[in-house]
């Protein structure tokens, strides 16, 4: 009966025990594992603080416009396009926020807009929306903000010259320049070197200036060709055919290149025409404009070869005039040389003589100072002077044929057009003297090749045989040809 009473104790206890033994003890409590939420990634740095399509109320909609405006675009369906991309642009400028597309595809649209439109008020205001489309791009994109900037100059020098002054455009392109250093946008290279070298000519910039930019200009170019690859390269060939060539012009400014500009670069003209007066004398000239003292290794070298191979030249009327004028040319004071050689024309009767000097005008105003259009009107003047004489109308042809980078930019069509008129000259001083029909034959087949080619005659609506007018300062009608 004490048994049963103590009973329902044992009991209990023997159920907390087995609670207590069933229950894991606190130490042995298995924590559930710690999932690690990855951190978002940084934001990209290129990223564009405008509006984007994920800015926007409805994305779905802004991609679809843009979508749907881009392949009509490609199909250059520009008025189903237009109102879509309007809608894009007005719901995501930015678009994805990594790429312009808003923005240089507006400007499309806004140059086939200006082409198509013939009031002279609206054009300017498109032209306007035009460059405004590169600012706003600036803002949206700032670390493209140099490139757009020369995008701007660019348009403005070549579609649209008369929105801008020289002195803007000079302003713009050095602003690039600045910013870019010898790694500037490519495609400002050479409008920026014209419009250097004319305000430099000009005397609106000053030499340190202008050299600086030169120096730069240069550094850009051999950097861009050096390090360029595959089609880029094409790019950099048509710079190196036209802005080097444009910067011989600022060798007429006294000062601005030095002697070893100039020795290097023409002493081995003399080398290859070692008993030639006019290459010695042309050469003397040149490195001492270039401020090369008569101490020079070189000089001395043209010097003795001036004595030796050159004798002064004696005219029985005024001796001293042609001598004071080859004397003024050797020592690069070509004004002085020109008005001499001018007294001496007019103080002779001597008809051959009378050419011979007017002809070194002419290759004064070509070589030393630049100035082709002077250059060929004392040329023709010779040609009159001595009749048959093919020694003008070889150096005429030299002029034209020198003018692509004048006339245009250094290559394709606008630039070797020049070579047709040039042939014409050739084959005038072929077919006149007989002593410089070799010469004629070795330029002709020298730059035929250089002609434009038969596709290039054909898009632009031409025909071979047909007449051509060469604008720029050449002004003269032609006879379209092809290379053969």
């Amino acid at each position: 009966m004490k048994n049963r009473k103590y009973a329902w104790l044992y009991c209990a206890l023997f159920a907390f025990a087995f609670i207590v033994a069933c229950t894991p003890k606190l130490a042995e409590v298995v924590e559930a594992p710690v999932v690690e939420v990855p951190a978002p990634p940084p934001p990209n740095p290129n990223m564009s603080t405008c509006p984007k399509f994920s800015d926007s109320a409805n994305s779905g909609e802004a991609e679809t416009a843009h979508v749907l405006y881009r392949d009509l675009l490609k199909m250059k369906n520009y008025e189903e396009a237009l109102p879509l991309w309007e809608k894009a642009m007005a719901m995501a400028p930015a678009a994805d926020g990594l790429r312009d597309y808003h923005y240089m595809d507006g400007i499309k649209f806004y140059k086939w807009m200006y082409e198509n439109e013939t009031d002279e008020t609206k054009q300017k205001e498109l032209v306007g929306k035009i460059l405004n489309m590169y600012d706003e791009a600036a803002k949206c994109y700032p670390k493209k903000a140099t490139q757009y900037e020369g995008y701007k100059a660019f348009n403005l020098y070549f579609n649209y010259p008369d929105m801008a002054t020289q002195e803007e455009l000079y302003g713009m392109f050095k602003s690039v320049a600045e910013k870019g250093g010898d790694e500037m946008p490519y495609f400002i290279i050479n409008p920026f070197t014209s419009v250097l070298v004319d305000q430099a000519l000009a005397e609106k910039v000053p030499t340190e200036e202008a050299q600086k930019y030169q120096q730069l200009i240069s550094s850009a170019i051999t950097k861009g060709s050096e390090e360029c690859e595959g089609k880029k390269c094409e790019s950099w060939e048509i710079i190196k055919s036209y802005a080097p060539v444009r910067l011989e012009d600022l060798e007429t400014i006294k000062g601005f290149y030095d002697c070893t500009y100039f020795s290097t670069k023409y002493f081995p003209e003399f080398e290859a025409n070692l008993q030639d007066c006019d290459a010695i004398n042309t050469t003397i000239s040149r490195l001492k404009w270039g401020g090369c003292s008569r101490e020079e290794e070189k000089m001395k070298t043209l010097y003795l070869a001036y004595n030796t191979h050159c004798k002064e030249e004696v005219v029985t009327s005024t001796p001293s005039n042609v001598s004071l004028g080859g004397q003024a040319l050797r020592d690069g004071d070509y004004s002085e040389a020109i008005s001499r050689y001018e007294q001496a024309i007019a103080d002779t009767d001597d008809m051959d003589k009378k050419a011979n000097f007017t002809l070194r005008i002419s290759k004064i105003y070509y070589v030393h100072k630049r100035n082709f259009p002077k250059a060929r009107e004392y040329a023709l003047k010779a040609a009159e002077l001595k009749p048959n004489w093919g020694e003008p109308y070889l150096l005429i042809g030299r002029l034209y044929a020198s003018s692509g980078p004048l006339c245009g930019p250094g290559t394709g069509f606008d630039s070797q057009r020049v070579v047709w008129v040039a042939i014409d000259m050739w084959n005038k001083a072929k077919s006149i003297d007989p002593a410089a029909a070799g010469e004629a034959r070795k330029f002709i087949n020298q730059y035929a090749q250089y002609m434009p080619s038969t596709e290039d005659v054909f898009i632009r609506g031409l025909k071979v045989g047909d007449s051509y007018k060469i604008p720029c300062w050449i002004q003269r009608s032609t006879k379209i040809r092809s290379p053969k």
